[in-house]
Order: C-alpha cells, then sequence, then structure tokens
C-alpha cells in the first residue's frame, strides 16, 4: 500500500529513486530488493574478510573479492602484511578499486595527498576534534556536514598500530539499518527522507565561519538509484527537525545500533596490517587508551571519497 508522505519530502530529493526500491510509493521493487538483501546477509562474520597480500598490489581474486562485498553489503574487511606508515596503502588501495585521487575529500584536517592519519593530536588544528583524540566516537556516517554535491560516498580505514586498550570499531550496513525501519512502519523512512530532517549548525571560531551550517536529509537517493545516509548520533552540534514521527524514528535507529543481536552489526579491533573498505556505512569507535611513550600510539589511516567502491 502506498504511503502517504507529500509533507516529509521534497521531490527534488527523491527524483533519482522514483519506481525503484527506494520509493515509498511502489512496493514490488522494494520486495525484491528486500528479499535480495536477506538471502545475501551472511550467517558468519568472518565471510566478510579478504586475506590480501599487500594492499599496493591486489591480485586479480582479491581485487574482484573485495568489489563483490561491497556490491552485496557495502563493506568489506581485510588482512593484509602492510604494516608500515605508507601512504601508499590506502591510497592505491582505494585507486585499484574504482576510487581515484581527483575523488578524493580532501578535508581541513587530511594530509595533502588526502589521508588522515587517526592518532591522538597534541595540537595544532586536529587536537579540537574528537577523532583525534582517546574517545568514543558515536555512531555515524562520515561526511554528514559536507554539502550534498560533495557527500562522502566510499570510505577506507587501514590499521598501522592499534590501541593498547580499546579502539574497537562497530559497523552496519546503512541498507540494513533502511531496510528494518521500513519493514516496521515506511513512515519512519519517509521522516528520515525530509530535506529538513538534519541540520548541522556553521563552525564559527573567533567570528570567521570556517562552515556554514548544512541541512539536509538522513536517507536520500543518488543519480545512480543508490542509497545514501548521512546520519550522526552526536548530542551536541546537531539540531533535529520538530517532528514527533522523526523523534520516533531516530529512536528506533537508536535501538538497532545499541542492539547487539541486529543482522549485520559487526565489532571488530583492527589489528595492524588489517582495514574496512566501505560505502560510508554507518561506524563507530570505541574509547581507548595507547601505550605508555614512549611506544607510540594507535593509527589509523582514512580515506574519504566522492564516489563508492567500484567508482560508480
Amino acid at each position: 500500500m502506498a504511503v502517504p508522505h507529500d509533507r516529509y519530502i521534497a521531490p527534488a530529493w527523491v527524483k533519482y529513486g522514483r519506481g525503484g526500491p527506494f520509493d515509498l510509493d511502489v512496493e514490488a521493487p522494494w520486495r525484491r530488493w528486500r528479499e535480495a538483501k536477506l538471502a545475501a546477509l551472511p550467517s558468519d562474520p568472518g565471510a566478510l574478510w579478504v586475506e590480501i597480500r599487500d594492499p599496493r598490489a591486489l591480485s586479480r581474486g582479491e581485487r574482484a573479492r573485495l568489489l563483490e562485498l561491497c556490491a552485496r553489503h557495502n563493506l568489506a574487511l581485510y588482512r593484509s602484511r602492510a604494516r608500515d606508515e605508507d601512504h601508499r596503502v590506502p591510497l592505491a588501495l582505494g585507486e585499484q578499486l574504482g576510487l581515484g585521487r581527483p575523488d578524493l575529500d580532501r578535508n581541513p584536517c587530511a594530509d595533502p595527498d588526502g589521508v588522515t592519519p587517526l592518532a591522538v593530536a597534541r595540537g595544532g588544528e586536529r587536537a579540537g576534534f574528537v577523532p583525534y583524540t582517546t574517545r568514543a566516537i558515536d555512531w555515524h556516517t562520515d561526511g554528514y556536514y559536507n554539502p550534498r554535491a560533495r557527500q562522502i560516498h566510499g570510505l577506507l580505514l587501514h590499521c598501522v598500530r592499534a590501541a593498547a586498550e580499546g579502539g574497537e570499531n562497530g559497523v552496519l550496513d546503512h541498507e540494513l539499518a533502511y531496510l528494518r525501519l521500513r519493514e516496521e512502519d515506511p513512515a519512519l523512512v519517509a521522516a528520515l527522507m525530509h530535506p529538513q530532517a538534519m541540520t548541522i549548525p556553521a563552525h564559527v571560531r573567533d567570528g570567521r565561519v570556517l562552515r556554514p551550517a548544512r541541512t539536509g536529509p538522513v536517507f536520500s537517493v543518488t543519480r545512480e538509484g543508490r542509497l545514501h545516509m548521512r546520519y550522526t548520533r552526536r548530542a551536541r552540534n546537531v539540531f533535529w527537525r520538530d517532528d514527533p514521527l522523526l523523534r520516533r524514528a531516530l529512536a528506533r535507529l537508536e535501538a538497532l545500533l545499541e542492539d547487539p543481536a541486529t543482522p549485520g552489526l559487526l565489532r571488530h579491533r583492527l589489528a595492524p596490517g588489517e582495514g574496512l573498505v566501505c560505502n560510508n556505512v554507518l561506524h563507530m569507535r570505541t574509547a581507548f587508551r595507547d601505550p605508555v611513550p614512549p611506544s607510540p600510539g594507535r593509527l589509523l589511516y582514512r580515506v574519504r571519497y566522492f564516489l563508492p567502491v567500484g567508482g560508480f
């Protein structure tokens, strides 16, 4: 049955999804997509892992498996022997998966080549942001504060050094979150697709606007018909549309993220040489403790892309 949602979704934000599985007015494509998605859900999380000799030079089989997993599950995990502090590891891996350097999100905290070292910062630009501390990072997708034309669709994380304790990552395919919410009540999805659902306020420093406020939906559909998600569970510096249905949708989403039994929800502490390749799925990080100096602390490399894995 069609769900009335004109008051929740502006047509300009959903035109690419019309007639497809993410169109709330049609059932057959959604049902077919849902059945295929659930049938592909692995019963063993180990099926999402790929053993890689060298991320800088993938074999044909390694590359094919990473692309297959990302196409079916929006994410893949890998183990490799690459444990040196070499930016070419994530950059070369991305290039082999269709993610070219022109498509990199060179955010202000990234190095000039687009790689962001995730480590505890003692000073400088990075020191004021949670990813560069030992504190936990709640569930989110990357780049939720970016403008619509520069949304993050691909993401790589590569572990060089693990923390002494903690630093576990949680991941959940955003399509599975959508699926569960729509199963419960399509109106919840409609509320999350409202073009004014979530606002990230402007970043102002010393009276200067470094980034304007960004307002947009949580769920949207790309030109290619892919589902995209921008979300943060942060308690501060985010404004949600004043709508009881949206509040219920957010509560249900939070419940999914908190329930360890949610299908597809994975938690893993990346070890040196391990990494995550994904289409900017939901993810989080627990708090951690670094080794006592002079031992070096936790270090992950992060690379963000404006294209999904596969480059399309």
